[in-house]
C-alpha cells in the first residue's frame, strides 16, 4: 500500500468494515452477506485489497481489526488458519489492552504525584519496612530535611512523635483519631495530624502507612485577631451604652443639685428632688446587678424553693423598676409543691428581667400571665415557666436577636436585660426561650428541686 494512504487511514467503528465487525464479534470475509449487502464496507475492502478482517479484542471489546489479503500463493486463508491467527491476535488485544492501562496508571500515578507535592497540607506516605515512598515539598519544609546521603526524606528524618504514631498504625493497622501536634523547637506553630494504613484487599495488615498535616498556625492566629478585633468592638459598644445609661440616670440628679441651695425650701422641689434620686439609684443598680451578674463566675448557691414563690417575688421586683399600678399577674397551673434548685437571689434577678420587659412592652395597661408545669424523667425532672404577655410578641428575626448583649428595640436601657437572663439560666443548667409569636412569650426551664 502506499504510504499516503496509510498516513490517512484510522479504524472507525461507526461505518464500514469497523462497524461490522464491532457488531458482529466474528470474522468477517469480503464475500460474505452482511460485506456484500454494505456498500461502505465493500469499498473498504476494495481500497485495501483484502478479503478478510479479523477482530483484535481486549477484555470483549474490539480495539482494532487485522486486514489480511491471502496465502503468498494466492489461495484463500482456510478457516483453521484464520482461527488460529484470531487467537493469536486475541493475546495481542489483551496485551495492548494491559499497555494502554499500564499508560493509564502511569499518567494517574503522575498527576496525582504532582497534585500531592504541590498541596499546602504535608503529605508523607511510609512503607510498612519504614521506607518513606513519598514526601511532598509541604512534608519536608515542615517534618524533616533534604537527606543529604540519600537525597530525600527518611524515616529518621521525621520527628520522634511523628515516627512513633507512624510506626502503631503500620503495625495495628487501626487509624488514629486526628490529633495536634505542636513542634518543640518551634513555639507557637501548630499542626492537626492524620495517620491512616493503606490495606490491599481483605488483609488487615497495611502495606503502608499515609500521613497527613494541616498547619494550624496561620488559622489560630486569625482567630486570635478576630476575637481580640470582636472584644474591643463589644467594649466600645458597652462603653458608648453604658455612658448613655449612667448619663441618663445622672442628669436629673445633676439639674436638681444646681438648683438645691435656692429651691431646697420648696416643697415641690424636695419632693422631685426625692423623685429623681429613687428612679436614679434604681437605674444605677439595676445597672450594677446586670454588671455584677455578667462578671460572676463559677457556681451559684444551691437551694430548693417554691417555683410559683420565686415567680411572684420576680413580678414585684420588676414593679420597681417599672411602676404601674394597673399590672396584673396571673399564675396558671400552679402546683404548690413544685421547686426550683439554684440560688434564689439570682433567679429572681434574671426572672424580674423577664417580668421588666413584659411590663415595657404594654406600659399602658400590662397583663402577664405565667404557667408552671413540670417536665422531664426522673432521671433529668425540670420545671417549666413560660411568661406570656399581652406586647406586640416577637418576629422570628426579633426572637434570635434578643438575648444577644445591648440588643434592645427601645430607646433606653442598655440592652442587656434577657442577656444576664440567659447566662443566669444556663449557668443553673437551664434554658431560655424566645417564641416567635404575636404576644410576647418567653420560656423558661430550671431544675426541679427535690
Amino acid at each position: 500500500m502506499a504510504n499516503g494512504l496509510l498516513e490517512h487511514l484510522e479504524l472507525s467503528l461507526d461505518s464500514g468494515i469497523g462497524a461490522q465487525v464491532s457488531r458482529l464479534g466474528r470474522i468477517l470475509r469480503r464475500d460474505s452477506d452482511e460485506a456484500r449487502l454494505d456498500a461502505e464496507t465493500q469499498k473498504e475492502f476494495e481500497l485495501l485489497g483484502a478479503r478478510v478482517a479479523v477482530p483484535i479484542v481486549s477484555r470483549d471489546a474490539v480495539i482494532g481489526v487485522a486486514i489480511f489479503d491471502g496465502r503468498v500463493t494466492g489461495e484463500p486463508l482456510v478457516n483453521v488458519e484464520l482461527e488460529l491467527i484470531f487467537h493469536l491476535l486475541e493475546q495481542v488485544g489483551l496485551a495492548l489492552g494491559n499497555i494502554q492501562l499500564h499508560d493509564q496508571l502511569t499518567t494517574n500515578h503522575e498527576m496525582m504525584t504532582d497534585v500531592l507535592r504541590e498541596l499546602s497540607s504535608a503529605c508523607i506516605v511510609v512503607g510498612r519496612d519504614l521506607k518513606i515512598l513519598h514526601a511532598n515539598k509541604s512534608a519536608r519544609r515542615h517534618f524533616g530535611r533534604k537527606n543529604e546521603r540519600t537525597g530525600g526524606l527518611e524515616f529518621s528524618d521525621l520527628p520522634t512523635a511523628l515516627g512513633a504514631k507512624i510506626y502503631q498504625v503500620l503495625k495495628t493497622g487501626a487509624a488514629l483519631e486526628p490529633f495536634r501536634y505542636e513542634p518543640e523547637n518551634f513555639p507557637g506553630t501548630a499542626y492537626k495530624i492524620s495517620v491512616l494504613p493503606f490495606q490491599h484487599g481483605k488483609s488487615t495488615v497495611p502495606v503502608s502507612a499515609l500521613l497527613t498535616s494541616e498547619d494550624l498556625s496561620e488559622s489560630e492566629q486569625l482567630n486570635r485577631l478576630e476575637v481580640e478585633a470582636a472584644n474591643l468592638r463589644l467594649i466600645k459598644s458597652m462603653s458608648y451604652r453604658l455612658v448613655n445609661e449612667i448619663g441618663n440616670a445622672v442628669v436629673p440628679l445633676s439639674t436638681h443639685h444646681q438648683l438645691l441651695n435656692e429651691s431646697f425650701d420648696d416643697p415641690d422641689f424636695r419632693k422631685s428632688l426625692d423623685t429623681a434620686l429613687g428612679d436614679s439609684i434604681k437605674r444605677i443598680m439595676r445597672l450594677n446587678n446586670q454588671m455584677r451578674f455578667l462578671a460572676r463566675e463559677g457556681q451559684f448557691e444551691q437551694e430548693n424553693f417554691s417555683a410559683a414563690k420565686l415567680v411572684e417575688d420576680a413580678f414585684q421586683e420588676a414593679l420597681r423598676h417599672q411602676p404601674v399600678s394597673n399590672a396584673q399577674l396571673k399564675l396558671e397551673n400552679i402546683e404548690p409543691q413544685l421547686t426550683v434548685v439554684g440560688d434564689r437571689v439570682a433567679l429572681k434577678h434574671a426572672l424580674s428581667e423577664i417580668m421588666l420587659n413584659a411590663l415595657q412592652s404594654h406600659p399602658q395597661n400590662p397583663q402577664i400571665n405565667v404557667a408552671l408545669r413540670s417536665a422531664g424523667s426522673n432521671g433529668g425532672r425540670s420545671v417549666t415557666i413560660e411568661v406570656n404577655d399581652n406586647g406586640g410578641g416577637f418576629s422570628a428575626e426579633t426572637a434570635r436577636k434578643v438575648p444577644a448583649p445591648f440588643f434592645t428595640t427601645r430607646n433606653v436601657g442598655l440592652g442587656l436585660g434577657l442577656t444576664v437572663s440567659q447566662r443566669i439560666i444556663e449557668t443553673h443548667h437551664g434554658r431560655l426561650e424566645i417564641v416567635a409569636s404575636p404576644t410576647g412569650v418567653v420560656r423558661v426551664s430550671l431544675p426541679m428541686g427535690k
